[in-house]
């Protein structure tokens, strides 16, 4: 089954998904994907105080060794029905450390962000073109101007929110592959600067002798990263000749 293709405003998107018209075999399919995947979020928001680190914390303890792989689960579970990830990468650093908290949250994330792309390329095109508007328009053009580095930016530079911009480049030509690596390594900085965090708030509250060291860090590294998107723009901003050249 080939993938859908976006060109113009929303060229190359597949029929509607929506009800309205005649629903062949595969439209009731995605239809009935698509209300699931809206009941999914409905109840995710109706039990958000579930998603909290100490409720996260509780939960995983029931998993013993088990634990890293309930919590990628859940990570991923959570960027397909467009809850927040910042809170899970910071779990990730209160429960696991931020070495092994940045490795499983990336891997969360980055199978979520996965999911939602195929969904949105063989499944949900059309729904996905309401919800971005006009900006799917720069993703397409990006995309078709660059390919994995626009994605690679889009990581460091959000355009538009984490969860709907794995929808929005799955209606893109990239392809999964590109996509996934791209991801990976481009969340990378983010995922560990939270970690981080998540660790330096659990090893200041909790007090000891490596807490102050964690704190600093923490602090560190965040500011580092958050000097990154700045770096990008200004590289971008430069003559494609100059960069090439670079």
């Amino acid at each position: 089954m080939a993938p859908a293709r976006a060109g113009g405003q929303t060229a190359g998107i597949r029929h509607s998904i929506l009800p309205g018209g005649g629903l062949n075999a595969r439209n009731t399919a995605r239809a009935l994907l698509l209300l699931g995947m809206l009941a999914a979020v409905a109840v995710a928001l109706w039990y958000r105080d579930a998603f909290t680190v100490a409720a996260l914390r509780a939960r995983l303890d029931d998993f013993g060794a088990w634990a890293p792989l309930a919590f990628m689960v859940l990570y991923a579970a959570a960027t397909v029905l467009f809850l927040p990830g910042l809170v899970f990468t910071l779990a990730a650093g209160v429960l696991f450390g931020p070495w092994a908290g940045t490795l499983y949250a990336l891997l969360g994330a980055t199978t979520g962000a996965s999911i939602a792309f195929l969904v949105a390329r063989y499944l949900a095109a059309d729904w996905v073109a309401r919800r971005t508007g006009g900006r799917l328009r720069r993703l397409v053009d990006g995309v078709e101007a660059e390919g994995w580095r626009f994605v690679a930016f889009t990581r460091l530079v959000p355009l538009i929110p984490f969860n709907l911009l794995n929808y929005a480049l799955g209606v893109t030509r990239i392809p999964l592959a590109h996509f996934v690596l791209a991801s990976l390594v481009f969340m990378a900085p983010g995922a560990f600067a939270y970690a981080w965090v998540g660790h330096a708030g659990a090893a200041a509250i909790a007090g000891g002798r490596g807490a102050v060291q964690a704190v600093l860090i923490a602090l560190g590294v965040f500011a580092a990263v958050a000097f990154l998107p700045r770096l990008v723009r200004r590289y971008r901003s430069q003559p494609a000749a100059d960069r090439d050249g670079a």
